[in-house]
C-alpha cells in the first residue's frame, strides 16, 4: 500500500550504481547544495517548488518524451532532537497521452554524483522498491531532475492502480524543471496543516 510503504520506509539512495552513500559528503557542500536548492536557510520545515510544462513545440522535438508537465517539491524538516534535517519530495506530472494527474514521493539524502567533480546531488527514493530520481541543480533558477524507473500513482485512484513506470521516454531520461512560487505545488501536498501552511508563505 502506498500510504503504509511510505509510513514503514527508511530513507534510501537511489542509484547506488552512480552515487555514493551519505557518510562520503563534505558537509560544508551539503550546506551550500542546501542554500541554493531552499534559496537561502534552512528552517523548522522549508519547501522549494520546481514546475515545467511542455509546449508544443518542445513535445515535437521530442516525440518519445511521455511527460507533458511535471512538478518537484522538496522539504526539509529540522529535527533538533535527532541533530539532523529530513528530507523529502513529491513529484507530481502529467502524461502526453493520458489523462489525470499522477505523483510519486519519497524521502532524500545528499550524495556525490561520480564523474562530476564531487557534486552534490539529492538521491530520493520511493519505498517498496519503487525506483527513485536524482535532483540535482542547474543554477540558482533551476533543478535537473534524473530519472530511470519510478513507482507512480494516479491521484484519487485505490493505492492497487500504482504502477512501475518508465515516466522518461528512452530518449529523455534528465528533466529541467524551474523555480516556482510555493503556492504552485500546492497541490502535491496531502496534509491539511502543512497546505495552509505551504499557501501561506
Amino acid at each position: 500500500m502506498k500510504y503504509a510503504c511510505i509510513a514503514a520506509a527508511i530513507a534510501s539512495i537511489v542509484g547506488a550504481h552512480s552515487c555514493h552513500a551519505q557518510e562520503g559528503v563534505d558537509k560544508a557542500k551539503a550546506a551550500a547544495f542546501d542554500s541554493q536548492m531552499f534559496a537561502g536557510p534552512i528552517g523548522q520545515k522549508t519547501y522549494a517548488c520546481f514546475v515545467r510544462r511542455y509546449d508544443g513545440s518542445h513535445l515535437a522535438q521530442h516525440p518519445k518524451q511521455k511527460v507533458s508537465a511535471m512538478k518537484l517539491l522538496v522539504t526539509a524538516e529540522d529535527a533538533p532532537e535527532d541533530k539532523t534535517v529530513n528530507y523529502s519530495f513529491r513529484l507530481g506530472f502529467k502524461y502526453r497521452h493520458r489523462p489525470g494527474n499522477f505523483d510519486s514521493s519519497g524521502y532524500c539524502n545528499h550524495v556525490v554524483a561520480e564523474n562530476s567533480r564531487g557534486e552534490i546531488r539529492f538521491g530520493c527514493g520511493v519505498d517498496c522498491e519503487g525506483g527513485g530520481i536524482g535532483v540535482a541543480m542547474k543554477d540558482d533558477k533551476s533543478a535537473l531532475i534524473r530519472l530511470e524507473r519510478i513507482r507512480i500513482w494516479q491521484r484519487n485512484k485505490p493505492d492497487d492502480d500504482a504502477s512501475n513506470d518508465l515516466v522518461a521516454g528512452a530518449d529523455d531520461k534528465i528533466f529541467r524543471v524551474d523555480r516556482a512560487e510555493l503556492h504552485e505545488c500546492a497541490d502535491l501536498v496531502t496534509d491539511r496543516k502543512e497546505l495552509a501552511a505551504l499557501r501561506r508563505k
